[in-house]
Parts: C-alpha cells; sequence; structure tokens
C-alpha cells in the first residue's frame, strides 16, 4: 500500500494521469460525522471505519477503496479525510468526497469552502499505481472493473500505459491465469494441433522430433504477442 507523500513530496509531484480534480456543491448522501479527523502523520487504515460504519469482511482481496483528503486542511497541519468505496460511478464517489470537505475544519474556522482534494492512500487496486490527483472518473472506472473481473483487471491496466482507451478491451484481451508462459505455451501447441502433425510423420522419424515448448514460450513472449503480470498463482496473461 502506498505510504502518505510528504508535502514537498505532493506539492512538486507531477504524475500520470495528472489530471486535478475539485468538487464543488452540496453533498448528497454521506453525513459529516460519518468522516475523520486524524493526526496529519498518516491516513488511518482502510479497516478503521466511522462510527456506524460496517467493515468489509468479506474473504480475499479487498474492495478497490481511495482515502480522499482535503487539501486545505493537510496545508493547515490537519489531516480530514476518509476512506471512501471506488467501485461506484463518479457522481457517487464525487458526493463523498464533497460531504468530507464540507465538515472541513479549516473551512469551518475560516469561513472558506474547502474545495480541493487530493487520493492520500488506497487498498484493492493490484498492481496498479494511483497518484494524488488520478481522476475521479478514471479511478471509479478502474474499481468497477476489478469488481466484476477481480485483480487481472487491475493487472490490465497497469500494462496499458496511457493507453486507457483500451480499458473495455480486457475480456478480449485476458488469457488467463497460468502457472508460468511455459503452461500456456504447451497448451496452446495442444490447441494447434502440434501432437497430430508429429504423428503425421514418417514412424522412423518421430521418436527423433520433439516440441521445444520453453522455445516457444520464449518466442512468444519475444514477438510481443503476449503480456503478462505476476499473480499469486503464476501469471496473468493477455493478448497484445
Amino acid at each position: 500500500m502506498e505510504q502518505e507523500p510528504n508535502r514537498e513530496e505532493m506539492d512538486g509531484r507531477s504524475i500520470r494521469p495528472a489530471e486535478a480534480v475539485d468538487h464543488q456543491g452540496e453533498p448528497r448522501s454521506w453525513q459529516p460525522d460519518e468522516l475523520l479527523d486524524v493526526p496529519r502523520d498518516e491516513p488511518p487504515e482502510a479497516g478503521e471505519r466511522a462510527p456506524g460504519e460496517e467493515a468489509n469482511e468479506a474473504p480475499g482481496d479487498p474492495p478497490p477503496m481511495i482515502y480522499v483528503a482535503s487539501l486545505s486542511d493537510y496545508n493547515a497541519g490537519i489531516l480530514h479525510g476518509t476512506w471512501l468505496p471506488a467501485a461506484v460511478e463518479p457522481e457517487e464517489l464525487g458526493e463523498g468526497v464533497g460531504a468530507m470537505l464540507a465538515a472541513s475544519p479549516t473551512a469551518a474556522r475560516d469561513g472558506l469552502p474547502a474545495e480541493e482534494w487530493a487520493i492520500h492512500d488506497y487498498e484493492g487496486f493490484g498492481a496498479l499505481r494511483l497518484s494524488e490527483y488520478t481522476s475521479a472518473e478514471f479511478v471509479t472506472a478502474v474499481a468497477r472493473g476489478i469488481a466484476e473481473h477481480g485483480q487481472a483487471f487491475a493487472a490490465w491496466v497497469s500494462l496499458l500505459g496511457d493507453d486507457y482507451g483500451d480499458l473495455g478491451r480486457f475480456e478480449d484481451a485476458y488469457l488467463g491465469e497460468w502457472e508460468s508462459i511455459e503452461a500456456y505455451a504447451e497448451h496452446l501447441l495442444d490447441e494447434l494441433g502440434a501432437e497430430e502433425v508429429i504423428e503425421s510423420a514418417p514412424r522412423w522419424l518421430q521418436s527423433y522430433v520433439k516440441i521445444d515448448v520453453e522455445g516457444y514460450a520464449r518466442d512468444l513472449r519475444l514477438s510481443g504477442e503476449l503480456r503478462g503480470i505476476e499473480s499469486s498463482n503464476g501469471v496473468w496473461l493477455f493478448d497484445a
């Protein structure tokens, strides 16, 4: 999990996608008494919920969550923010952010609205790395994909680089989770009928013909036809 950046890092950081998001407007769903105000040293763990909020006890990977914080409070020496579920529509995430900003201690003290926010922590995004200013649209789109397809979707997004327009191509590109690239290569050779080709050769020649599975796997990787990300059980593979 990413650690909260210090002020110097955050003020001068340039990251991709560097799309700052300011939210204004009245909150419609989150109430101020659900938000957390803690010393600025670090955000609370995702498992530490506001009073009355049930913790997620589902087994397996945690659901995608982000910790959003008010920058005006941060600059005043206060970490004011909250954990929000990310697998929602951008408008719903915006409502949660708006409620957090509406409850800003510095806004109440100074009489000025809190408008700027940043992502100070996150969980459940697997191999993908978010920045402080990753857009709400991107965060929610990826989180919904993870909720539907699992952590393989986060791995897919991490391979895309700047080409985030390909998010919807996941189902066509995903080849599954395999023990290794060699295991996939062996499966593909079986699908292509490699053994049948050998059996069609003259009998005296068959005992001298061997399939180089490792070499085939290496060629798949070097040709750029295959892309992979290590998983806890092996590797997620994608058609390039």
